[in-house]
């Protein structure tokens, strides 16, 4: 194992993750919540408020790398840049976080909850659904996604200044270009699914919306979690195998 502290690296992942998923969470309450400052702002308000939140959890998680996702987690780890303790503790703590920022979310918009009288939107708030449920071709959806995402975090580092996954080698502006391609990928493929590309985005705030006592909050439909959660592990891991060869890394 690197020698960094275990606890400092759990704390850095779960604040950085309890940032993303507040702000990336909030902005879709604002936008699909009854009687918001923000109501019907549209797909690309949401794209951009996600783009920006994980801007926001890479300032704050410089110490444990900023990984932020259990599918960036897991192809970082096939590259060999981080070791096995340190992917479950980050995944750990990025589950966590992900808990801790949909619940102040709900928190932050309470009375609108309160207020939203149709279910679906409640979940939407917290966990990615399909617009057209087809279990595998939701699933390809994300593995392509994340792939995208993934791959892009190995080209930025392969400029050789920015290491991404290693403690103290985030430079102060490498979340900028990550939270663009974030902004690209809902864009561009967040259609079908609403692109979760991070399985501890989706699965804690789905955990979050489970456990909430949300009124009239309906299913947190247990039958589609997987595909969110599985999918961008794939796409990770298909990530990290094709970076040596189409990048050029192992050169």
């Amino acid at each position: 194992m690197q020698d960094v502290n275990l606890g400092l690296y759990f704390t850095s992942e779960l604040v950085g993750t309890a940032l993303l998923v507040l702000l990336g969470c909030g902005v879709v309450a604002n936008v699909i919540l009854a009687k918001t400052k923000g109501f019907g702002g549209g797909t690309l308000m949401i794209n951009w408020g996600w783009g920006l939140g994980v801007f926001v959890g890479f300032l704050t998680s410089a110490y444990s790398g900023a990984i932020l996702n259990p599918a960036v987690g897991l192809g970082l780890l096939i590259a060999g840049t981080i070791d096995v303790p340190m992917f479950l503790i980050a995944t750990v703590a990025e589950l966590v976080g992900g808990i801790i920022g949909a619940i102040l979310c709900y928190v932050a918009y309470k009375k609108h909850f309160d207020a939203e009288e149709n279910p679906a939107s409640k979940l939407g708030v917290f966990a990615t659904g399909p617009e057209i449920r087809s279990y595998g071709l939701n699933f390809v959806t994300e593995v392509i996604a994340t792939f995208v995402l993934v791959f892009a975090v190995f080209a930025f580092a392969d400029f050789g200044d920015v290491q991404v996954g290693v403690p103290g080698g985030l430079g102060p502006l490498t979340g900028l270009p990550v939270a663009l391609v974030v902004v690209g990928i809902g864009a561009s493929l967040g259609g079908p699914t609403g692109y979760a590309i991070n399985p501890a985005r989706d699965l804690g705030p789905r955990i979050a919306h489970a456990i909430l006592p949300i009124k009239g909050k309906g299913s947190s439909d247990w039958a589609y979690s997987w595909v969110p959660v599985v999918g961008p592990l794939v796409g990770g891991a298909l990530a990290a195998a094709a970076a040596p060869l189409l990048l050029g890394l192992a050169a």
